[in-house]
């Protein structure tokens, strides 16, 4: 299976999304199980509570339980705010909120109380570059005054621009000054099958399969059953990534072949490998990598490496580097939930 496919399917009662390039799954999606729809990207209507002393924020009231807003300025107990969900919530902990509420489309962001219309660094040409710009500007002319539009690269694929900003500044309009009542749910969070459509669009698939079985059919389930394995690596080496409560854990083997060569060869491959496979599994937070032995002269060809593999990735993350104890460690920002979290009985 050549080019960039995008898959949609179904795992037990959950909509799921898998992002195929030549062969090789690159992003899964899959939609939780239960009712909570305190899910990264919805939108609530909530009530401020009382400022907690040494967290620096405030729990907000939601429908169905609270979030936690990490701001105090500016905010009474008892005060409607329009929040977002900014990322998954820990195990028993409250979902991280912010007053940044950003409408998301396939060719364009919408941002109220962040003005001007900016375009993605990733349209370079300069004919393109002004023509959006245009489109942009007088999309905005009617926005509400503070409201912002960040263009986005697959507006650049083709037309669309103008009437999705059109529908997202409508929208935006009416969430933001709806500030009366209690707690409420006020825009869900995309499904699996709406965010490929909105997050997958650049570049364009060469194709979209959207059918009952297409993930047995074109070896996605196959692909997310080997994510409870180590990673295979070249030469017989692999990777084991094990999350913790406190940390997400890696270790890098060189199989049969121990040899300082050996070592160097399956860290470099792992190196390339551990962005996908920490997107694939939809863990963050804290990260440490004990890779195979090798000599601390190598050490910078190996930071580089993982520099080049991480600077693509969507998620915000930082490379803190070797610790004493001859351990890599980062810190990757959780944008999603844990896959295992999400898989139903009897996956994989």
């Amino acid at each position: 299976m050549k080019g960039r496919v995008v898959v949609l399917d179904r795992l037990g009662d959950r909509a799921a999304a898998a992002l195929v390039v030549d062969g090789r799954l690159e992003d899964l999606l899959v939609d939780p199980a239960g009712a909570d729809a305190r899910l990264p990207g919805a939108v609530f209507r909530g009530v401020v509570g009382r400022p907690m002393k040494g967290m620096g924020g405030v729990f907000v009231d939601l429908p169905g339980g609270q979030g936690f807003l990490r701001q105090v300025s500016g905010l009474a107990p008892g005060q409607r705010v329009i929040v977002q969900v900014a990322g998954p919530a820990e195990p028993g902990k409250a979902p991280p909120l912010t007053l940044r509420v950003l409408f998301r489309g396939r060719t364009c962001i919408v941002t109220p109380g962040a003005p001007g219309v900016n375009l993605s660094r990733r349209i370079r040409e300069g004919a393109a570059r002004d023509a959006l710009a245009a489109e942009a500007e007088a999309a905005m002319a009617d926005a509400p005054e503070g409201f912002g539009l960040i263009v986005r690269s697959a507006a650049a694929a083709g037309g669309g621009l103008a009437a999705e900003a059109a529908d997202l500044i409508g929208l935006a309009r009416a969430v933001m000054a709806d500030l009366q009542g209690g707690p409420e749910l006020l825009l869900a969070a995309p499904d699996a099958h709406e965010a490929a459509w909105r997050d997958w669009a650049d570049p364009a698939p060469d194709a979209v399969e959207d059918r009952p079985g297409s993930f047995a059919d074109l070896g996605v389930a196959e692909a997310i059953a080997a994510l409870a394995a180590p990673a295979p690596l070249p030469g017989g080496a692999s990777m084991a990534v094990e999350a913790t409560r406190a940390l997400v854990a890696v270790d890098v083997n060189t199989g049969p072949d121990t040899s300082p060569a050996a070592g160097i060869k399956a860290n470099i491959a792992a190196a390339r490998e551990l962005p996908r496979q920490l997107r694939l599994r939809g863990l963050g937070g804290q990260v440490v990598v004990d890779f195979a032995p090798m000599p601390k002269k190598d050490r910078g060809t190996l930071d580089q490496t993982l520099r080049a593999a991480f600077r693509a990735e969507g998620a915000e993350t930082v490379l803190a580097g070797w610790t004493a104890l001859g351990l890599y460690e980062l810190q990757r920002r959780r944008d999603r939930l844990p896959l295992a979290s999400l898989l139903p009985d009897g996956w994989p």
